[in-house]
């Protein structure tokens, strides 16, 4: 009995610590998207104001989408894939506090993930099983809206 409350505090303890494969990499994504103003980017469709998710990214989530990706999302164009570029980010709310900020960029070796904590400390970074293993039932990744068909 104590040793399967020990596995699983160890394995409770474990999964809060996050998967920052990529700290340095993090902290940089961290300022990019800050120097690039993500907040005055263009809404994902639906997310112009804050929404309900159910997602792990906070109770209400408002969605910002980069040029790149605006402007494929507006191309009227088929699309089995998002173009290398396109920039996605999260704020995730709990309450009326931004908890987290998730983004994700397609790079040429496929999409990079990030999370941080609302102060910048990244949680999640590279592509850790946990984002891609939710993300991969969207379209090319992305579950908050459709490639445009």
């Amino acid at each position: 009995m104590k040793r399967t409350l020990l596995a699983l505090a160890l394995a409770l303890a474990l999964a809060g610590c996050g998967d920052n494969q990529d700290p340095e990499g993090a902290d940089a994504f961290w300022s990019a998207i800050h120097t690039a103003n993500y907040a005055k980017f263009a809404h994902a469709p639906g997310y112009a104001t804050r929404q309900p998710t159910s997602a792990p990214h906070g109770d209400e989530v408002v969605i910002y989408v980069n040029d790149t990706l605006a402007s494929a999302l507006g191309g009227g164009k088929p699309l089995t894939a998002w173009p290398e570029g396109s920039l996605i980010v999260k704020d995730g709310y709990e309450g009326d506090e931004v908890t987290i900020v998730a983004a994700m960029e397609k790079r040429p070796g496929g999409w990079y993930w990030a999370e941080w904590k609302a102060d910048g400390t990244a949680k999640y970074s590279g592509k850790p099983d946990i984002c891609t293993g939710c993300h991969e039932s969207g379209g090319d990744f992305v579950r908050a809206f459709p490639l445009p068909h």
